[in-house]
């Protein structure tokens, strides 16, 4: 482990590098659920433009569209094992630079990207390729993010501090909804579909480059300098002829115990995916995956469908900040494990709801707003939950796999498998029944957590 240069702002306070922390590690969040947000809301038009040859249908199109989405998640798990051995070598801030300049230029490639009637086939393999490059940013971002902020929280506040990276994404996919509800009002659908669709793409560039900004005046967390500057200093000695130690000489001590924290790691990491599946699948399926569902399923104009998303959204970060609060007072673990049996107990209602085209719309944004509020229940504790389970020289790389395979699994295939089995069964109620699984089972890993993790010290 080595250290990275502090930054200019070591010789300032801990509450204000606290803050920092919080600010700087939360942008780049913001912009990765942005542009995700937007790529699912054009979903429709991109798949249009990107994925359908002459006399291809739409919604081959569109599964087509969806995979290119799931292909991104799965090279998330990739980017968290490389950024994350970045982060967790040479510190949280370099790794977080790297997230943050790979995101920024991906998404402003892809609205520049010339479609299938331009380039032809090309034109699908372009868009796949900046996809990975997300996916592969993306995998390290939240792991640093969340190693950052929650190190540097105060006692008893890692809820609330890992809490504003949940939130980001709320604000990234309402930053997303507003974006595409400004181009679709202002513009006619012509427009939206032969240029319009891009400029929200673009909008990244700016937003990006003020993340830049603030990373690189970003002091590292004090937690990895603890254990930087304690591994520098240690002296490996090993036993001589006559059992005595011989210096200069390696031994198994520290790096024995590096081996066994990666087994240890590898483990939790599976039990963090387990923990993670509630607010994978029905975050996804609630906020990302709604707006073409209603679209192509329920038959709600773009218009309609945004604003439910946009309503969604709002519950949900509503949601968040309180969740990670009451966690720092009661545990992770009952927060969570609340979020995830109601929202498998209120999936299909809920559902039920947004179908029926009679319904006042205050009950329809009243069954949205519930169900993104059950979200950041999940949410909220979250980033906490996984910072406490990895020690400091695995932790970048830890909670930044769980996180990335289980949005990889649980969130990334939504889109595909319920538009692929809505298609193949004709039935409208298929995301309620993915939520209701995945929730169940979900709860049932969070049942397995610590209920005192929120008042121990994390581990160096």
């Amino acid at each position: 482990m080595r250290i990275s240069t502090d930054g200019p702002s070591s010789g300032t306070s801990g509450a204000v590098l606290a803050r920092r922390s919080v600010v700087a590690g939360a942008v780049g969040n913001f912009i990765e659920w942005y542009e995700f947000g937007v790529y699912a809301y054009f979903a429709t038009t991109i798949a249009a433009d990107f994925f359908t040859p002459q006399g291809g249908g739409a919604a081959e199109a569109l599964v087509r569209t969806y995979a290119s989405f799931a292909l991104a998640f799965f090279f998330r798990p990739v980017g968290a094992l490389l950024l994350g051995r970045v982060g967790d070598r040479y510190g949280r801030r370099p790794a977080l630079v790297a997230a943050v300049l790979t995101m920024t230029a991906a998404t402003t490639a892809i609205g520049l990207l010339p479609t299938y009637a331009t380039v032809g086939a090309v034109a699908p393999w372009l868009l796949t390729a900046l996809r990975i490059a997300q996916g592969l940013s993306a995998g390290g971002e939240f792991g640093g993010a969340v190693a950052l902020m929650t190190e540097s929280a105060p006692p008893g506040k890692r809820g609330v501090y890992g809490a504003w990276q949940s939130l980001t994404v709320a604000f990234g996919l309402l930053g997303g909804a507003a974006a595409a509800t400004l181009v679709t009002s202002a513009l006619t659908e012509s427009q939206v579909a032969g240029w319009g669709w891009r400029l929200p793409f673009l909008v990244a560039l700016p937003m990006g480059l003020g993340a830049l900004w603030l990373r690189l005046r970003l002091a590292e967390s004090p937690a990895f300098v603890r254990a930087a500057r304690a591994d520098r200093v240690r002296v490996r000695v090993a036993p001589g002829a006559a059992g005595k130690p011989t210096a200069g000489q390696a031994v198994p001590g520290p790096a024995a115990a590096r081996e066994s924290v990666s087994a240890r790691t590898v483990f939790a990491v599976a039990v963090g995916c387990g923990r993670l599946m509630a607010w994978s699948a029905a975050g996804y399926t609630f906020l990302v995956v709604l707006p073409t569902y209603l679209q192509q399923t329920v038959g709600r104009s773009a218009q309609q469908a945004l604003l439910a998303t946009v309503v969604a959204n709002l519950g949900f970060a509503a949601a968040i900040v309180p969740a990670g609060a009451l966690s720092d007072r009661l545990g992770r673990r009952p927060v969570m494990a609340t979020g995830a049996v109601l929202a498998a107990l209120s999936a299909l209602p809920l559902l039920h709801v947004v179908q029926d085209p009679g319904a006042p719309v205050w009950l329809t944004c009243g069954a949205v707003a519930l169900a993104g509020a059950l979200v950041g229940l999940l949410a909220g504790p979250g980033p906490a939950m996984l910072a406490e389970m990895f020690p400091t020289q695995a932790r970048h790389t830890g909670l930044g796999m769980a996180y990335a395979l289980a949005n990889a699994v649980f969130s990334g295939c939504a889109g595909l498998l319920i538009t692929e089995l809505v298609r193949r069964t004709g039935n409208p109620d298929v995301p309620a029944y993915y939520v209701v699984v995945t929730c169940a089972v979900g709860a049932l890993a969070l049942a397995t957590s610590r209920d005192d993790g929120h008042r121990r010290a994390l581990r160096d």
